[in-house]
């Protein structure tokens, strides 16, 4: 089975959700701040678990704490555990899971008691490759149902307040005041696209835990069509496999005063949500493409999203027009030369063999740097033309050693402008070859 993404998204179908606790702020304490990492418009944030503290995915697209990856972490103890089946997005099969009880959730001021964990036992089920950074988890529901949690893009910061009063007062001078729904412990939204000259009403999931603008599935309305300039691709993976569709841009989508020209929309095929859930009269899911350009806060006890824009809100709406995406494969030791900072000692003098005098200015020092991989290569495009595989490891990016890049700037100059030339040199079965193409908007 395949196992490469380009984002993540879970909906997953097994037991329904029993009373669990609240979050629960410690005594005096009104608010919490945590500094969130934001990678590819996904939220990511740290939580102790029973003590151990892991990193989390945020995503309102999900009902239940799942935890996977933790071979790295074999201290974290689990209580009341028993097998269990999940399902959910992806063509492949079901996998299986442990269900356990009564785990204790931490962050600096915040404590949530008898809280259910699913954990996955598949070690091959991997976030951090794809993502970049070691990620443990993903929490949902639980975390956004008892306080106003705000989702702070531009700032990188994830604020949780007391849901009281005198705090919605003060957030709504500043805010707009969204109307959602909950609906199987998820948030949704009524919103308008604008396809193929055709004004549509959508109901759609507000889900952070994807990193795309908008999904619409196709095979739920007569009136959801692909446009004719669309392209197949790899959009995400789900517990039960890899999510194929297609991308295009539509003219329009708009919600209650906001309105966005030419975002690129994500048509999931009919067999990747063959398992999802759905609640009545959705078509689909907003994403964390159009949320990043907020700053978000979520009200689920009184069915509200209030929304400011940031610096982001005019950003143009890009894709990967590389048609490759990478992934973490392991870590090598790099040398590096650094300057000294230590002082000479007085009249110490260092000469070669012809006599020349030698400034000892330099040192070596090792560390450890990530080796990248192409994990997937859309058919046809740029990359794909160019002769480059799946399973090549990439050694240099423009002239540049890969592992001087973040997966982010990776990702970022792959969304750049068209026709920028990007030159790539890879290792192919103990061969070093060099490859050169130039980045191409077909939408």
């Amino acid at each position: 089975m395949k196992k490469k993404c380009a984002f993540f998204l879970l909906l997953i179908s097994i037991i329904p959700v029993f009373a669990q606790g609240d979050f629960v702020f410690d005594k005096g304490i009104e608010k919490v701040t945590v500094p969130m990492v934001l990678i590819n418009n996904l939220v990511f944030i740290p939580i102790k678990v029973n003590g151990v503290e892991l990193n989390f995915l945020l995503d309102t697209g999900v009902e239940e704490t799942i935890l996977f990856s933790l071979e790295d972490n074999p201290e974290v103890n689990f209580y009341n555990t028993e097998k269990i089946t999940l399902r959910g997005l992806g063509s492949e099969e079901a996998i299986e899971g442990l269900k356990t009880t009564n785990n204790i959730l931490e962050l600096d001021g915040l404590t949530s008691d008898h809280q259910l964990i699913y954990v996955i036992l598949d070690q091959s089920f991997n976030l951090s490759s794809q993502i970049g950074i070691p990620v443990n988890g993903i929490i949902g529901y639980q975390f956004f149902k008892d306080n106003l949690v705000r989702v702070d893009y531009a700032s990188k910061k994830v604020i949780i307040y007391k849901n009281d009063t005198e705090k919605r007062e003060k957030i709504e001078k500043k805010y707009t005041a969204i109307p959602i729904t909950i609906e199987k412990f998820k948030p949704y939204l009524m919103g308008n696209v604008v396809i193929n000259k055709s004004n549509v009403d959508v109901k759609l999931l507000i889900d952070i835990g994807n990193s795309d603008s908008i999904w619409l599935f196709q095979n739920l309305s007569d009136q959801i069509k692909v446009p004719a300039k669309n392209f197949e691709d790899f959009l995400g993976k789900g517990f039960s496999g890899d999510i194929e569709g297609k991308r295009a841009r539509i003219s329009e989508f708009s919600f209650d005063k906001y309105d966005f020209k030419y975002p690129i929309v994500s048509f999931p095929d009919s067999s990747s949500i063959k398992s999802v859930r759905m609640v009545q009269n959705r078509i689909g899911s907003i994403g964390g493409e159009i949320l990043k350009r907020f700053s978000v806060i979520f009200d689920y006890k009184n069915k509200k999203m209030y929304l400011r824009k940031n610096s982001y809100f005019s950003e143009p709406f890009n894709y990967n027009k590389s048609g490759i995406e990478i992934k973490h494969n392991g870590l090598q030791w790099v040398q590096e030369t650094v300057k000294l900072e230590t002082v000479p000692i007085s009249g110490a003098v260092t000469f070669d063999s012809s006599g020349k005098n030698i400034t000892n200015d330099f040192k070596y020092k090792f560390q450890l740097k990530p080796i990248y991989e192409i994990a997937n290569i859309r058919k046809k495009s740029p990359a794909a033309n160019s002769g480059l595989r799946e399973g090549d490891v990439i050694i240099s990016v423009n002239k540049s050693p890969a592992y001087r890049y973040s997966l982010q700037k990776l990702n970022e100059m792959f969304k750049s402008e068209e026709d920028k030339w990007i030159y790539l040199e890879v290792e192919r079965n103990n061969q070093i070859l060099k490859f050169s193409f130039q980045l191409e908007d077909i939408l």
